[in-house]
């Protein structure tokens, strides 16, 4: 949570430039599903006599949102929400051969509304979750198996919903179906002896190494939205980082 409390001080801090204070208003405002994600969010002439900012303090914030992901502009249609489908980045730790730039396969395996484990409901705010469990798959090899909560008061229905309306990347669906925006995450990477249940899916032996993979999503206002776990086969693991 104290991500979140960070960014409502900024947004709060009188000392803070103009400019800064208007990209956490509107990155609130994004959060709190203001704007549809093909809707046209307000021009800067729009913004500027709505604020009463300057017209050049109103192009610093809403470039600071494009720089960081959040929005977009379309030539001549105007400035919208940039719809995130990074959820496929997990796939940048597994080596993934000639079909790496397709979308792995994505099959559920479980649904429900359950209590959070403790861990989980204190990144989330509450321990009224839904868990989904699903396997990620490429040509039929089992890439990842993961376990993703996400809070009811957000999400309420995906439980529910027929598997062939939620297709294999989430983060679209949350905006599209749950007015949700993920604007950023983070992983952590370890490894541990894989659980007899995660072996048999990843199709190693049990206690095997695998590649553990947590992640927490964030909406634009640092709200934690979604937490998950993947594992994946330690011998396919791979990652690579340029400096300079």
């Amino acid at each position: 949570m104290a991500h979140q409390d960070q960014t409502i001080s900024r947004a709060t801090d009188k000392r803070l430039p103009a400019y800064l204070r208007l990209r956490d208003d509107l990155a609130a405002r994004v959060a709190r599903g203001d704007w549809a994600p093909d809707v046209a969010l307000p021009s800067e002439n729009q913004l500027t006599a709505e604020t009463g900012l300057s017209v050049g303090t109103v192009r610093k914030a809403m470039q600071m949102l494009v720089d960081e992901g959040l929005l977009e502009r379309r030539q001549g249609s105007g400035t919208f929400l940039r719809k995130r489908a990074f959820d496929a980045t997990l796939f940048r730790f597994f080596a993934m051969g000639t079909d790496s730039k397709t979308i792995p396969q994505s099959r559920l395996v479980a649904r429900a509304v359950t209590s959070a484990p403790p861990r989980v409901a204190a990144v989330l705010g509450t321990g009224d979750c839904i868990r989904i469990e699903r396997l990620r798959s490429q040509s039929d090899t089992v890439l990842l198996a993961e376990e993703i909560w996400l809070p009811r008061v957000r999400f309420d229905g995906i439980e529910t919903m027929p598997e062939a309306n939620i297709g294999p990347l989430l983060y679209p669906l949350y905006l599209d179906r749950f007015n949700v925006f993920i604007a950023s995450a983070v992983d952590d990477v370890s490894f541990a002896p894989a659980p007899a249940a995660i072996a048999a899916r990843l199709g190693i032996p049990a206690d095997a190494p695998a590649a553990v993979i947590e992640r927490t999503a964030f909406t634009a206002d640092g709200t934690a939205v979604e937490w998950r776990v993947a594992h994946g086969p330690s011998d396919r693991f791979r990652y690579r980082s340029r400096l300079g």
